[in-house]
């Protein structure tokens, strides 16, 4: 048997070092390497290909052969939707989150609601008995097609994968697993690395989808090596704050599909529920106006949906007011409160200025500076708003409103929400708005639109 050595690993690209150093010489990054005990693999153990010798011969583009294998079902449309329409035969899927977010219960809740399908579920971290009971909590509905397995190795995992010949693999979490080639402990990188590239080879050899379950590590990147991204085709992150009731899915690399797609859910006591139209759910209804809220249209990706802005400006009761911003850049809304006193000569600069996204959502959409501005002006003015107003634009540098991005899906969000005007960048040139049943005025400037809502 080989003698074991050590070598000093670092923990976020890899990279290897006969002795310990402070900076990686790879990645940059400070105190990552972790000592690990390796055992140097043999002539005869070399690992198995991807596919066999025949398979592999070089042939021309043309002559290759492409199998009908249609997508598969999720039964979930929020996450067909993120996935480009489902899963892909072969395709190797990670979803990373921070813990407590819904990561095991999202995957759990697919395979509960696809009976057509058998699913292995292979959980490192939980007793079969504590999956039953989230089980039972989620759906109410026979889960004979789901087969539910606690094993961390590798080895024995593929094993009963071979043996059950399921049609979707279910690993929570990739961090948990362990294989004999590597001697280190669980969830080091070596261990990571390997166990994802045999699951790779059994994946690609035999078209069966992969769903991987990965942690978040505190810089908020997922956990292992950087390598690990680069194996699997769709990276998907899970964002959300406990606190709040909605969960964002959203594509982070997708080899068959579109990065641009997310998936809305909000968390409930029987599990995640779809959200079809957010738009309705983060607005909230009044029965009287009240001032320092505005509505915008926003987007996520390719994905237009209207949030509500909040904003309160009081007097400082010390010398040095206070910028506090949920959900919304500190640092833009810094800029905006400029411009509006450089640009448009409203003085805030001695006034405390809090601004929050309704919903718990963050929302880096540019399109929503024109909103953002409109929520301060009208709480320093302490006049409401037009209830039946959505605003979309870009604020620039010298007061301009700037044009945004797909601006007939944000217009037409609005118009099927019943909003009877929208106030939008002037220069959105070329874009028919007759289709929508919605009133569009345009502005240039931030005095333009401080015209339009107060007169």
């Amino acid at each position: 048997m080989a003698k074991p050595k050590s070598v000093y690993v670092c923990q976020n690209c890899g990279a290897e070092s006969a002795k310990w150093i402070g900076k990686c010489y790879s990645c940059g990054e400070w105190n990552t390497f972790v000592e690990e005990v390796v055992v140097p693999k043999s002539k005869g153990s070399a690992a198995a290909p991807f596919t066999s010798s025949e398979k592999s011969k070089p042939v021309p583009l043309s002559e290759i052969k492409v199998d009908d294998l249609p997508r598969v079902d999720t039964g979930n449309r929020e996450l067909n939707r993120v996935l480009g329409g489902g899963l892909v035969p072969g395709a190797m899927v990670l979803v990373g989150g921070e813990p407590g977010i819904g990561k095991s219960t999202l995957v759990l809740q697919m395979a509960l609601h696809m009976p057509d399908s058998k699913i292995l579920y292979v959980s490192g971290e939980e007793s079969p008995q504590q999956i039953k009971l989230r089980g039972e909590r989620i759906s109410k509905n026979s889960a004979d097609h789901c087969l539910i397995v606690s094993e961390t190795s590798l080895e024995r995992i593929l094993t009963h994968a071979q043996n059950e010949s399921p049609d979707i693999l279910i690993i929570d979490s990739v961090q948990t697993l362990q294989t004999e080639r590597v001697e280190s402990a669980p969830g080091s990188v070596s261990q990571i690395r390997e166990c994802t590239a045999g699951l790779l080879r059994f994946s690609k050899e035999r078209h069966l989808p992969v769903l991987l379950i990965g942690h978040i590590n505190k810089e908020g990147s997922l956990a292992g090596p950087k390598v690990l991204e680069h194996m699997v085709d769709v990276v998907l992150q899970f964002e959300g704050d406990r606190n709040h009731m909605y969960r964002i899915l959203r594509a982070i690399k997708n080899r068959f599909g579109s990065t641009d797609e997310i998936g809305i859910f909000e968390m409930q006591q029987s599990g995640l529920r779809e959200v079809q139209n957010p738009s309705e759910l983060l607005l909230s209804q009044y029965d009287t106006a009240v001032s320092g809220i505005s509505v915008a249209a926003a987007t996520e990706g390719m994905r237009p949906f209207l949030i509500e802005v909040q904003a309160l400006t009081s007097t400082a009761a010390y010398g040095t007011p206070q910028r506090s911003s949920t959900g919304f850049d500190t640092r833009r809304l810094n800029m905006l409160l400029a411009v509006l006193e450089k640009r448009a000569g409203f003085k805030l600069s001695a006034k405390d200025v809090f601004l929050n996204i309704a919903g718990g959502l963050k929302v880096n959409d540019p399109g929503i500076d024109l909103a953002v501005v409109a929520s301060i002006l009208s709480s320093n003015m302490d006049i409401a708003l037009p209830a039946d107003v959505c605003l979309t634009g870009e604020v620039g540098l010298s007061g301009e409103i700037r044009p945004v991005t797909r601006i007939t899906q944000r217009v037409g969000e609005a118009a099927k929400l019943g909003f009877k005007s929208v106030i939008i960048p002037v220069y959105q040139k070329g874009v028919d708005f007759s289709m929508y049943n919605i009133e569009v005025k345009m502005v240039s400037r931030i005095e333009e639109a401080f015209r339009l809502l107060f007169g």
